[in-house]
């Protein structure tokens, strides 16, 4: 199993409980492959440096998990049929990426634990 990271940009339009929803429906495909999801970070409306689909922002989401590479696959396939998802990108994280990765989530909660 190697170490992901996907990120991928939902639409604007839609609310809270949508876009958790859309989050969840993907993270339900990599649990169905039996991938483990090792952190989620959920970064907001952002906007955008150049407009899509007549859009200038959109819903950030981040997911690292650990995964088959033929899960993949499957994964961009539910990102492509999904008519809210504006763009994804998923790519294989090296030792050192995850390292730093790693170093990075624990310093992302010790920084929550101290507010």
């Amino acid at each position: 199993m190697n170490n992901y990271e996907t990120v991928f940009i939902l639409t604007p339009v839609l609310s809270d409980a949508q876009m958790k929803e859309a989050v969840d429906k993907f993270k339900d495909v990599l649990a169905a492959e039996g991938s483990e999801i090792v952190n989620e970070e959920n970064w907001g409306l952002r906007k955008l440096a150049y407009p899509i689909q007549k859009k200038s922002t959109g819903f950030y989401s981040l997911v690292e998990f650990k995964a088959d590479p033929s899960t993949i696959a499957k994964l961009e396939t539910q990102f492509r049929r999904d008519e809210r998802v504006l763009r994804f990108l998923t790519f294989r994280q090296d030792k050192n990426f995850a390292e730093y990765a790693a170093k990075r989530r624990n310093k992302s909660k010790e920084t929550k634990k101290e507010n």
